[in-house]
């Protein structure tokens, strides 16, 4: 995988901001952990609850094994907060296990990019929470959340 520009490009302005986490909401989505890692400088360094992970790679078999287990995956991503080449979301998604059982997981990121508009820090705290399958609210089909399904805010979450 080579280096690529990744715009929209920091520092980043309000609009700016919302677009990038719109795109990194939208491949997360996608759970395709090979396109989702492009957006990661090679030597990328996340927290993601208590897992620590170094690159690119690791930053793959993590996503794989991730949705391996987290099936029927939605996500939705707000932008909380940005300044310069950081920006903050908070988040709520979405899954089922292979027992049928439904979480909602909800939390907080903090992204730090490089010039070229690439993550190389990521820092994730989440909380799982059990749910009943009729509580759920992410109920598009898989992929990207459709541009006219309510974030958040409008779903008073």
């Amino acid at each position: 995988m080579t280096e690529s520009k990744r715009p929209p490009l920091p520092p980043f302005t309000t609009k700016t901001a919302v677009e990038k986490v719109r795109l990194a909401e939208n491949a997360w989505n996608s759970r395709d952990p090979e396109k989702i890692a492009l957006a990661y400088t090679e030597d990328t360094h996340w927290r993601n609850r208590s897992e620590f992970l170094n690159g690119r790679e690791q930053v793959i078999a993590f996503l794989t094994r991730k949705w391996e287990q987290e099936l029927d995956y939605r996500l939705i991503k707000e932008l909380w907060c940005f300044a310069e080449n950081r920006i903050a979301v908070r988040f709520k998604y979405e899954w089922r296990d292979d027992s049928g059982n439904w979480y909602r997981a909800q939390g907080n990121e903090l992204w730090q990019f490089d010039p070229q508009g690439l993550m190389e820090r990521r820092e994730a705290s989440i909380n799982d929470i059990p749910i009943d399958a009729v509580d759920r609210k992410f109920l598009w089909p898989q992929g990207p959340r459709p541009g006219d399904y309510p974030g958040l805010s409008e779903l008073g979450m």
